[in-house]
């Protein structure tokens, strides 16, 4: 396993930015008070209160540690991050390209996802002018990626070896490839939400806030116009007339 001897932040860098970062990231995958941090000569280490399957907690950690681009070890009773890897970075290139070939090129999956969740939504009585925001954020919890890339927000990702710092670059615009392709589909999303509903806006739209018609802006340049029709035709098969008629008597 090739890991880098360099520093994983820029030299300006607070530690704390290294502790929030792994904090969040493992805070997300376990239900374990989680604790981390540094290492007198570098790194972090990760340990949990909870004894009870405290391998199991380590092991969903270290996965999803190791798909951010880290070289993880695990001891008995606390889990050691050592620096970027070169293994794993180049993983995570590859799930990010996956993720662009499969996944997130799948643009009628989300609007079928979003029509069934705000179907549902409505026929149990949730509020309209709420709907998009709440189909938006199921839909992102599904495509995974927005979470995780939201996870690394603030760390500078850096190496002393020139070949880690190609690695990391190479990761990075992956990652803003990701970054756009997941905003498109929440875009969607919150479109199709919208048109279950009814046309109602968020509440926040109504105060003045444009993100609504942001999101049908941003849906428009990334060139969803074909998909769009689909989705009104999708729509307009799926919804029942119940969850229409609800929005009505609202």
């Amino acid at each position: 396993m090739e890991v880098s001897g360099g520093s994983w932040f820029q030299e300006d860098s607070v530690p704390s930015v290294q502790e929030r970062v792994v904090h969040r990231i493992c805070s997300r995958v376990t239900e374990a008070d989680v604790h981390v941090a540094d290492l007198p000569l570098g790194g972090v280490q990760v340990w949990l209160d909870d004894a009870g399957d405290r391998w199991r907690h380590y092991h969903r950690m270290a996965r999803e540690l190791r798909l951010a681009g880290w070289h993880t070890e695990t001891g008995p009773d606390r889990l050691l991050l050592l620096g970027w890897s070169s293994v794993c970075l180049s993983h995570r290139a590859r799930m990010l390209g996956a993720a662009l070939s499969g996944r997130l090129a799948d643009f009628d999956r989300t609007a079928f996802t979003a029509v069934m969740a705000a179907t549902r939504l409505l026929h149990d009585g949730f509020p309209a002018q709420d709907l998009a925001a709440e189909v938006e954020a199921r839909c992102r919890r599904l495509l995974r990626w927005p979470e995780r890339l939201a996870d690394l927000d603030g760390l500078q990702r850096t190496s002393s070896l020139e070949p880690m710092r190609l690695r990391l670059a190479q990761v990075a615009g992956l990652e803003a490839k990701v970054g756009r392709r997941c905003g498109e589909h929440l875009a969607l999303a919150a479109k199709v939400a919208r048109m279950v509903a009814g046309g109602a806006m968020p509440a926040a739209a109504r105060a003045g806030a444009p993100r609504a018609r942001q999101a049908g802006r941003t849906a428009e340049r990334a060139g969803l116009g074909e998909r769009a029709g689909l989705t009104e035709r999708m729509v307009r098969a799926s919804v029942p007339n119940l969850a229409l008629s609800v929005v009505t008597a609202r």
